[in-house]
């Protein structure tokens, strides 16, 4: 169970990495079209105003579609065979169950306690979703229905049917299958959403008067939960989900952010939901005072080698917001640590919000300054310096106590292995010796590139393609899931193709690869299909 909760955790994040980019060009939009910033250039009614406008509407595509691409992106990762054509299921599904809500409260309305005739937006629950007035389930709504979904075309889509009747089977059997299933859930969600909507405004009011404790609790939880992959079900309903506003922190922010910019009433008295967005703070102070204590706790001899390892992963951790390649280096041998980090965390954020920082900060220092610093400073500068002057004060903490517990209970942190284990990145070499020896099999196939070497060595480590039962991937990580977890070799094997850190769990298995997850993923499930094609 804990294995398929934590590749459905995984593929949420397929459409969740689309969020950043768009992110910053809607706040650069805003930036450009703000007078106070760029002067009378910015005015309305003047061609710099409409061409900023044409980029803006644009850039606001995956936040005002964020239900189709959640649709959409679940397949990709979840269905077990045939993505794309689980993507069309889904978004055909999806279409079909909200044409039977919006019909059913259009013609029973008064049975589930629903005005259809209420304009859709604000306190009336309802949303225009693909140009279907129905009810507003979020990406809660997107997410379920194309569960069901995968679940259908995983289980029935190679069905065989009769000759007469093959035109039916194939993706037009999910989709017959779907229609009917719809009926009773459209039904369901007719009768049981208008309730949790409530329950959604009552856990608002509950959050928002939580205060500093909340926001502490919050992002404890997104942090001390990397390790098991399940922090995307934290911080997604808050931060693209209805769980403190609605549609989410990240497009309500950004719908306001012009408003903010343009006053001086403090951010924190106009938008106190922000606070749920603070855990990237993290992300951009604490990684630098880790990387310093790694550093200056190594061993003298080994300090040149840890520095080439942390320079990148301390750096994608503070400019693109991705920390797992950093915290895995340090959570297998020394979890207390990663503890430690998950309580520091969540005090930063905690302390920020108590003097009045918030914002959309969930990302890292490109997301930070884009979407906060830039357009927020000329009436909100005293919060930016606020921020800046305890995120460092932060940093300088986590130095200190890392290093003292380093150095106190002799944690094997990097550069402090023994002096039979050498700190090394991935060497080429190795893998072309290895190559030559015949241990790593034939990878000249087509479509081979930089990740194909990696791939092959990663697919050795997991006993070769006999082995590998499922694939997949998030932001960082390659999840499989094995046969036979006694003939998998040692972190040290993954390690030697450039990994972080294995996160072992049964059958199931995490290798922490990076930002190149992605491209290792398509790599390695084309050796396993040759080494399939081969058997």
């Amino acid at each position: 169970m804990m294995e398929k909760v934590q590749r459905f955790g995984g593929a949420m994040f397929t459409p969740v990495l689309l969020f950043s980019f768009s992110g910053i060009m809607v706040a650069l939009a805003i930036i450009f079209k703000n007078p106070m910033i760029v002067g009378s250039i910015a005015n309305e009614g003047t061609v710099w105003y409409g061409i900023w406008s044409v980029l803006e509407s644009g850039a606001w595509t995956v936040f005002n579609q964020m239900e189709l691409l959640f649709v959409i992106g679940l397949p990709i990762g979840l269905a077990k065979k045939a993505n794309a054509r689980a993507a069309m299921e889904a978004f055909v599904i999806y279409l079909t169950c909200n044409y039977f809500i919006s019909s059913m409260l259009e013609y029973f309305g008064p049975f589930f306690g629903v005005d259809f005739a209420q304009e859709v937006g604000g306190d009336s629950g309802m949303k225009l979703i693909a140009g279907i007035k129905t009810l507003d389930t979020g990406i809660i709504g997107a997410i379920f229905i194309s569960a069901i979904v995968v679940w259908l075309h995983n289980r029935y889509f190679d069905t065989k049917l009769p000759d007469f009747l093959g035109i039916f089977q194939g993706s037009s059997l999910i989709a017959i299958l779907g229609f009917f299933a719809m009926l009773p859930i459209a039904f369901l969600i007719c009768l049981i959403w208008p309730k949790i909507q409530m329950g959604i405004g009552s856990m608002q009011t509950f959050l928002a008067s939580a205060g500093t404790f909340g926001v502490w609790l919050y992002t404890f939880l997104e942090r001390i939960l990397i390790p098991t992959g399940l922090h995307h079900f934290i911080y997604t309903p808050f931060v693209f989900g209805p769980a403190v506003v609605e549609n989410g922190i990240t497009k309500y922010w950004m719908a306001h952010l012009n408003e903010y910019a343009q006053t001086t009433t403090p951010i924190k008295q106009l938008f106190p939901q922000g606070g749920f967005a603070l855990h990237g703070n993290s992300k951009i102070f604490a990684s630098p005072g880790i990387a310093a204590a790694f550093y200056f706790t190594a061993k003298p001899d080994k300090r040149k080698k840890v520095l080439a390892i942390l320079i990148p992963v301390t750096l994608t951790a503070v400019l693109a917001g991705i920390t797992e390649p950093l915290e895995f280096t340090f959570l297998f041998v020394a979890p207390p640590l990663f503890i430690l980090h998950a309580v520091l965390a969540a005090t930063m954020a905690a302390t920020m919000y108590f003097f009045g920082v918030v914002g959309d900060m969930g990302g890292g220092f490109i997301d930070l300054l884009a979407k906060n610093w830039i357009p927020l400073f000329a009436n909100h500068k005293g919060m930016i310096f606020t921020q800046l002057l305890i995120g460092l004060s932060f940093t300088l903490i986590y130095f200190i106590v890392f290093r003292a517990l380093i150095l106190k209970f002799n944690f094997a942190t990097p550069g402090r292995e023994e002096e039979d284990q050498e700190v090394k990145l991935y060497s080429k070499k190795e893998y072309k010796e290895a190559k030559k020896a015949g241990t790593l099999g034939d990878v000249g196939i087509a479509g081979a590139n930089q990740y194909t070497e990696q791939a092959a060595i990663y697919l050795e480590a997991f006993g070769g393609s006999d082995n590998i039962e499922k694939v997949n991937n998030c932001a960082t990580r390659l999840r499989i899931t094995v046969k036979d977890e006694e003939i998998v070799l040692p972190d040290g094997a993954f390690k030697e193709g450039g990994a972080h850190g294995v996160v072992r769990n049964g059958t199931a298995f995490q290798v922490i690869v990076g930002l190149d997850v992605p491209q290792v993923r398509e790599q390695f499930e084309n050796l396993l299909a040759i080494g399939n094609e081969n058997q």
